[in-house]
């Protein structure tokens, strides 16, 4: 918010991935500024693959009586930001490539809710009620439609595919 701020404010709309964001900062607010930003970038991206790190690991534990190594837990967590450096990707597509990968694979943990929550054997008193479940399976049938159109505009240009203009 703090970047997007300052860079409309002295006219910097031009602004279209991290790197650059960054390296204006520096003359707008001074080195202080963008070393924050990267901080915050940084902590912002390990907290993410922490929790979902940590999520599956509870889900397989609780679920299947599966224990994953701190150290094999810590290394699924770092390893694709490690292969971006190392590899030389562009941060901001690499970014926008993890967003679409995870819109992939946020449908099943949601559809496997929405089965769990409407069974009584599994929720016993706090079941779900028939129309909870149903304005749940709406709400994923649009994640996953939008998930699908998301999807198709983010690959199809690299597949040569048609692509609305």
């Amino acid at each position: 918010y703090m970047a997007a701020a300052t860079f409309h404010a002295s006219g910097h709309v031009d602004i279209a991935d991290i790197e650059t964001a960054y390296q204006t900062l520096t003359p707008l607010l001074g080195a202080a500024a963008s070393i924050i930003f990267a901080i915050s970038l940084l902590t912002s991206g390990l907290s993410s693959s922490t929790v979902g790190t940590l999520a599956g690991q509870v889900v397989m534990q609780g679920f299947v009586g599966f224990t994953i190594p701190i150290w094999l837990r810590r290394l699924v967590t770092m390893l694709p930001a490690i292969i971006v450096v190392l590899v030389g990707i562009n941060p901001t597509q690499a970014l926008v490539i993890s967003q679409v990968v995870l819109s992939f694979v946020l449908p099943v943990p949601v559809i496997t809710l929405i089965l769990f929550t409407r069974r009584r054997d599994i929720m016993g008193s706090l079941v779900n009620k028939t129309s909870t479940t149903i304005l749940a399976s709406l709400c994923g049938a649009v994640i996953l439609l939008l998930n699908v159109v998301l999807l198709y505009l983010t690959f199809a240009p690299m597949l040569s595919l048609w692509v609305p203009a």
